[in-house]
C-alpha cells in the first residue's frame, strides 16, 4: 500500500471516528442481538394487519438459517455470490457433535443462473467461555458467467466479457470475542482449481481483521455502527506470479431520525499492494458496481488493484416489515493507492423495498440509475453486506462487493 494517504482515505477514518462517538454512547455491555423471532423495533408510517405480521414471523422462523438455528434439516437461502441471480436455495443439515461443543454443518445450493456451491464445516462455536470460536470448511464452488469488463476507471460497457471460476477451498478460521463489541478474526487456507476448471487459480491465503459492531443487529440494522479494518495475504501456487497483500478499511453508521425513519452510511476502500514483479490476477481485483455498491451500474463493472465506495440511504419503515428507501452511491477504482480521490467518480441513484424480520432482511429490491442506464437488483440480505458463506466469512476468491 503506498505511504501516500488518500483524501478518500482521511474520509474514511473521519467517518469511523464520527461514528464511534455515537458508539461509545451505547452500553457496551449489551448483550449479543438476537438472530431471530424477534418483533420489529420500527412500528411502520402504516399499521401493518396482525395476519401478515404472523406470517412473516412464521416465514422467519421457518426458514432461518444462521448460526443459532436448532439442529436437523435447513433450507439454505442466499448462500450465492454476487450475480448468481435473485434467488439461491438448496438443503442443508446441521448437528451438534463431541457433546454438543461443536457443530456439523452440511449444504448445498443452486442459483437461478446454475451457480453450484457445496459446503461441509466443522465449528466450535463457544470455547473458552463464548470468548472464542474456531472452525474448518471445505467448499466447493462452481459459478457460471461472472462477468468482466476489463481493468481500470474508464472500460466500457461493450468489453464485457464472462468467465467460469470452479475452485476447492479448504480453510480454517477463528474468531476472538475480546467484548461483546469487538471481535479479532483470522483464517488461513488453500483454494485449488476443481477438474477441468477454466481459471487455473492455486493459491494459500491468509487474513486477520479487527471488528467493532455496535449494530443492534447485523441483518437489519436500526442503529448504532460497524467499523472494520483488515489485512490478507495471496501467495500464488501456480506460476508464482500473482503474490499480493491486500488491505481494508470499512465503516457504516445507522443513525435513527424518529420512530421510522433513519439514515444510513456506508463507506470501504480496498488497497492491493503486489510483490514487486507480480500482478493481482484479475479475478482477485476489487470490483465496484452492484447490488451492494454502485447500484447503478452492473455486478462487477469496474476492476483494479483499488478500490472505494460511498453510500447514503434514507430509509422509511412503511410498514413494520417493509422498508422504503432513497440512495445515492458514489466510488472508482484505481490502479495505485494514490488513483482513489474525489475526482472523476462513478454515481449512481434510487430507491429499493426492503421485506424484513425484525432481525434479519428477508428480500431487498433496488432500482439504480448511472450514466449507464438503470438496474433492478433484487437480493437477500442487507444492502452494505458483502457475500458470506455458511461460515459466516467473506468471499475468498473470486473477489466479491
Amino acid at each position: 500500500m503506498s505511504a501516500r494517504k488518500t483524501q478518500a482515505t482521511w474520509f474514511s477514518v473521519a467517518l469511523m471516528l464520527f461514528a464511534g462517538a455515537d458508539a461509545a454512547a451505547q452500553d457496551a455491555t449489551t448483550t449479543a442481538p438476537p438472530q431471530a423471532q424477534t418483533s420489529p423495533k420500527q412500528p411502520g408510517v402504516i399499521t401493518e394487519l396482525p395476519i401478515v405480521s404472523d406470517a412473516w414471523t412464521f416465514v422467519d422462523r421457518s426458514l432461518f438459517t444462521g448460526r443459532d438455528r436448532r439442529d436437523g434439516a435447513y433450507i439454505e437461502l442466499g448462500n450465492m455470490i454476487t450475480g448468481a441471480g435473485w434467488l439461491s436455495a438448496g438443503p442443508g443439515y446441521r448437528h451438534h457433535v463431541f457433546n454438543g461443543q461443536a457443530v456439523a454443518d452440511v449444504s448445498a445450493a443452486l442459483s437461478v443462473h446454475k451457480h453450484e456451491v457445496v459446503q461441509a464445516r466443522l465449528e466450535w462455536p463457544k470455547l473458552v467461555h463464548d470468548r472464542l470460536s474456531f472452525g474448518t470448511q471445505v467448499m466447493y464452488q462452481d459459478l457460471r458467467d461472472i462477468d468482466y469488463f476489463g481493468r481500470g476507471n474508464d472500460s466500457q460497457p461493450a468489453d464485457q466479457t464472462t468467465y467460469r471460476f470452479t475452485d476447492v477451498n479448504v480453510a480454517a478460521y477463528a474468531d476472538i470475542r475480546a467484548t461483546p463489541w469487538l471481535t479479532i478474526t483470522g483464517r488461513v487456507g488453500r483454494v485449488d482449481p476443481a477438474r477441468d476448471a477454466v481459471v487455473p487459480a492455486a493459491f494459500i491465503h491468509g487474513d486477520f481483521g479487527m471488528i467493532a459492531d455496535f449494530r443492534d443487529t447485523p441483518d437489519h440494522p436500526t442503529r448504532g455502527g460497524m467499523y472494520r479494518a483488515g489485512a490478507a495475504r495471496y501467495s500464488d501456487r501456480g506460476e508464482d506470479t500473482g503474490n499480493f497483500w491486500r488491505y481494508e478499511v470499512e465503516a457504516a453508521q445507522f443513525v435513527p431520525i424518529s420512530a421510522n425513519w433513519l439514515v444510513a452510511l456506508h463507506g470501504w476502500e480496498v488497497f492491493s499492494a503486489p510483490t514487486t514483479g507480480d500482478e493481482v490476477p484479475f479475478y482477485l481485483m476489487p470490483s465496484l458496481g452492484g447490488q451492494n455498491t454502485l447500484r447503478g451500474y452492473p455486478n462487477y463493472r469496474f476492476h483494479d488493484n483499488n478500490m472505494q465506495v460511498f453510500n447514503a440511504e434514507v430509509r422509511c419503515a412503511l410498514f413494520a416489515h417493509l422498508d422504503v428507501a432513497g440512495f445515492v452511491d458514489a466510488g472508482k477504482v484505481g490502479t495505485h493507492a494514490g488513483d482513489l480521490d474525489f475526482t472523476h467518480l462513478k454515481t449512481s441513484y434510487g430507491a429499493g423495498l426492503r421485506l424484513h424480520s425484525g432481525s434479519g432482511t428477508l428480500v431487498r429490491m433496488d432500482v439504480g440509475h448511472s450514466r449507464e442506464g438503470w438496474q433492478i437488483f433484487f437480493a437477500m440480505s442487507d444492502p452494505f453486506k458483502r457475500w458470506t458463506s455458511s461460515s459466516g466469512r467473506q468471499s475468498v476468491a473470486p473477489f466479491v462487493s
